[in-house]
């Protein structure tokens, strides 16, 4: 349960940095309207795009599995978004009461197991369509069929607890640099030497095993001032 309550406080510390604590109430600190499910499905439109699903465009493709688990990532960003202003909302508990309720099910315990398999393409796609119907849904929210679905995209995606640790703190760790480099006036560069910085950031973790957040967010900096100088 560690590891899913540290990612959910630190998704709550980036939404309150970025748009003020009364996120949890749908509105940022300026007043405009938050809508994670929106948000939700449209990177699993992205993750749909890793993939060569176009019957007239570039059939034989492979698919990018790097940006496969990329997206994925960015889809649990919003997902635990949703699920702490769910439970504000309803009053159904703090972040602690969460990530009780997420360790306890079923789901869970599968992530848990080291895992480095994709799954077929085909059932891959079904399962973000899967997500995308439960947040298009115009009734109450399934939060716990959201989060199994998710759990279940997971292990296609190659990815366990761990490596979906790793690879959220990594990109948590840049979206506070996105934030602190311009990421909002659109001043902030997203190609480094024509490598997304989400490729960058994914490889810098994968040299180094044992790295510190605060020390790739350094990593971050000096990759970044030597693009900009260039």
């Amino acid at each position: 349960m560690d590891k899913i309550l540290l990612m959910l406080q630190l998704q709550s510390q980036l939404n309150d940095a970025t748009n003020g604590d009364v996120w949890v109430n749908g509105v940022t600190k300026n007043g405009k309207t938050i809508n994670w499910k929106r948000c939700i499905y449209m990177e699993c439109a992205e993750i749909i795009d890793s993939f060569s699903w176009k019957h007239w465009k570039n059939i034989n493709s492979e698919p990018d599995w790097e940006n496969l688990q990329i997206e994925v990532v960015d889809v649990w960003h919003f997902i635990m978004s949703l699920a702490i202003e769910n439970y504000a909302k309803n009053m159904r508990g703090n972040i602690e009461d969460l990530a009780i309720n997420i360790s306890s099910m079923s789901s869970f315990n599968d992530v848990e197991i080291e895992n480095k398999s994709f799954g077929p393409q085909s059932e891959i796609l079904k399962k973000v369509e899967d997500i995308m119907l439960v947040v298009l849904k115009r009734k109450s929210l399934e939060l716990e069929e959201l989060i199994q679905d998710f759990f279940e995209l997971v292990l296609m995606s190659g990815l366990d607890l761990n490596t979906l640790y790793r690879l959220y703190v990594g990109k948590n760790i840049l979206n506070q640099f996105r934030q602190d480099n311009g990421y909002k006036d659109n001043t902030y560069i997203k190609v480094w030497n024509s490598e997304e910085d989400n490729v960058v950031m994914k490889r810098l973790w994968e040299e180094d095993g044992d790295i510190k957040p605060e020390v790739l967010y350094k990593h971050l900096t000096k990759k970044y001032l030597a693009l900009k100088k260039s």
